[in-house]
């Protein structure tokens, strides 16, 4: 059965409804979110608004009071969802490295078979133009691609994500480039409505005063909700207040909070800023790119692709003159094998040798043979750079090309002379 995107998806985020909404992975943070800001506007239409429907005669205005609280909050709650439901800009992973950026480093060596060959690599960084400007971007290995300017990985939700401002655990999600207006829109309009429950609250306090001819602390313990709400809202405009300032400072110098934090110490040059009416255009009024990833289409199979080290390997045979490397094990068999039939050969020699001259040296018996044929048995594995050898009779004596071979077979005719020499006795 074929699996959707949304259901081989390689980050933290959560999906419901079949990949339609995406979350973070603190997503359950956003029912917090919820009820802060439900419950007071609950608590304000059941014992402020409701009891202020009469206050104003003329036409009811006092019903305007409890309809603007309620389309305020269901406003309110849209931006939250349009913000935290959505995709911020994630840049779709690669499956495997950019191959377009590898090149040969000579600094890097890699040992292939004895030889010394230049190691793939890509470079870490590259330099792209921004605005007349040159900025490097960095390589995201975990999503194994050159991240674009203003770009970065969110180490929460496990992506990266385009124009990344912050990973807000109030809305349990990424800020980047196709949610950063509503969260800006949520942000502000959450601080109006704290000032407007404020605003009624005391009005209600008011009224209350004016129609019992009281002072404020009769008026406040008459009615203790419209205390509370003043007191939760103004530490409230502390806290959604002062987000809304700052954002209207990144705004107006096109930052972002990441860049803020993080670049203010260096004193860079804002490539970015194009001016403040420029900047609130480009947030507000720009068309918001269509999200890069499709979570609901079917994971189609990729054709498996060469992995780096048989790269390296395939380009370390070219270099080598083209010629396909044996494997270690054929080598070790093909040196065996010489070394036996060296062996043999020299048995033969020998006794050739022997026959020609008559007596001018001591006759091999029967068992010296059968112990220099039974010595290849024991006798050292040649390392596989030995790939050829030839033979030469000197002295009576044989010797292969390579040092390890001769020194081999001298060891094996020193065995077999001292045990003919005890088979004699």
């Amino acid at each position: 059965m074929e699996k959707r995107v949304y259901e081989v998806w390689k980050g933290s985020n959560k999906f419901i409804l079949g990949g339609r909404l995406i979350f973070g992975p603190d997503a359950k943070s956003l029912l917090v979110t919820l009820l802060l800001i439900t419950v007071p506007v609950i608590i304000f239409c059941v014992f402020v608004a409701r009891h202020l429907q009469h206050a104003f005669s003329p036409y009811n205005a006092g019903y305007a009071i409890l309809a603007v609280a309620i389309v305020f909050t269901i406003y309110v709650l849209i931006l939250l969802f349009l913000t935290s439901a959505r995709d911020p800009g994630i840049i779709p992973r690669n499956s495997h490295p950019p191959e377009e950026e590898f090149r040969y480093d000579s600094s890097v060596s890699a040992e292939v078979g004895g030889r010394q060959t230049p190691s793939l690599q890509f470079p870490r960084t590259k330099e792209v133009m921004v605005n007349g400007v040159h900025v490097r971007v960095k390589y995201c290995d975990t999503c194994m691609l050159y991240r674009p300017p203003r770009c970065s990985h969110c180490s929460i939700c496990n992506n990266c994500v385009e124009r990344f401002d912050h990973h807000c655990p109030w809305v349990g999600q990424c800020i980047g480039l196709r949610n950063y207006r509503y969260f800006f829109m949520f942000v502000s309009s959450a601080t109006l409505l704290c000032i407007y429950v404020f605003s009624m609250s005391a009005l209600y306090i008011k009224v209350l005063m004016d129609d019992h001819q009281g002072t404020v602390w009769k008026a406040m313990k008459e009615s203790p909700p419209s205390v509370i709400l003043m007191a939760y809202c103004f530490i409230s405009l502390w806290f959604v207040g002062g987000l809304t300032g700052f954002h209207l400072y990144l705004i107006s110098t096109n930052q972002t909070t990441y860049e803020n934090f993080r670049f203010r110490a260096d004193n860079r040059i804002n490539v970015y800023n194009l001016g403040c009416p420029s900047n609130f255009l480009e947030v507000f009024c720009t068309k918001i790119k269509p999200s890069k990833n499709n979570f609901r289409a079917f994971v189609r199979e990729e054709v498996s692709r060469p992995t780096l080290q048989s790269i390296q390997g395939a380009e370390a045979e070219d270099i080598g003159g083209g010629d396909p490397r044996p494997k270690v094990e054929d080598d070790l068999e093909i040196g065996e094998d010489l070394l036996k039939i060296s062996q043999r050969r020299n048995i033969e020699e020998i006794d050739e040798d022997i026959r020609s001259r008559g007596s001018n040296g001591p006759a091999h018996t029967a068992l010296e043979v059968d112990a220099i044929l039974d010595s290849d048995h024991r006798a050292p594995t040649i390392r596989s750079e030995t790939r050829h050898s030839s033979w030469g009779r000197r002295s009576g004596s044989w010797e292969i090309a390579t040092d390890d071979v001769l020194s081999n077979s001298k060891a094996m005719e020193s065995r077999s002379y001292m045990t003919g020499k005890e088979g004699r006795q």
